[in-house]
């Protein structure tokens, strides 16, 4: 259902659009740990208007988009031009940091259950340290709109209804899935 929405883009259409290049996903998927899940990835696209689907489970065994849904992103990215974010991966910013994060385990805070992001790049490796974390917010709304949606602290915030989708994806994969953030 969701799917039909936003067409289904191929992996290498992906890959241009989101800075990921075939070294990238080498070293990602096919390392010899082969740590991560080579078949699902999450592409969040920072580039789309927050009231737009800009967080998509992309199936890279046969290149579509199997899900998507709304995402926040931080306060400190807000620059007040429309469509325009910055930023950042320091302590305090508030921001949302740019790059790859490996989904780690999950525990129960302040917004139920969450999964721990370690960031994977320069510019974002500061995420575990800033507490940055995939989690759900009851008042994120799940239908795309034309109003910006609610802003997180630099965390990747969606809806229950999204979430509960991402978890059991989450949950089910034996390997860790490589969540990517891009503008």
């Amino acid at each position: 259902e969701n799917a039909t929405r936003f067409p289904n883009p191929n992996r290498k259409k992906l890959q241009k659009k989101a800075k990921i290049t075939d070294q990238k996903i080498s070293t990602l998927f096919c390392n010899g740990l082969k740590k991560y899940n080579s078949d699902i990835s999450f592409l969040l696209d920072m580039r789309r208007p927050s009231g737009r689907n800009r967080f998509f489970v992309v199936d890279l065994t046969t290149d579509r988009i199997l899900d998507q849904g709304l995402v926040a992103h931080g306060s400190g990215s807000e620059t007040g031009k429309k469509n325009h974010l910055q930023f950042s991966n320091t302590d305090n910013s508030h921001a949302t940091s740019l790059g790859s994060y490996a989904i780690g385990s999950s525990y129960n805070g302040k917004f139920g259950k969450a999964y721990k992001l370690y960031g994977l790049d320069s510019s974002n490796s500061n995420a575990y340290a800033r507490d940055i974390v995939l989690h759900k917010y009851d008042r994120m709304p799940y239908d795309e709109q034309v109003d910006p949606v609610c802003l997180s602290e630099g965390c990747p915030m969606v809806n229950v209804e999204f979430y509960k989708r991402l978890q059991d994806l989450i949950d089910s994969s034996k390997k860790q899935i490589i969540l990517h953030i891009y503008y």
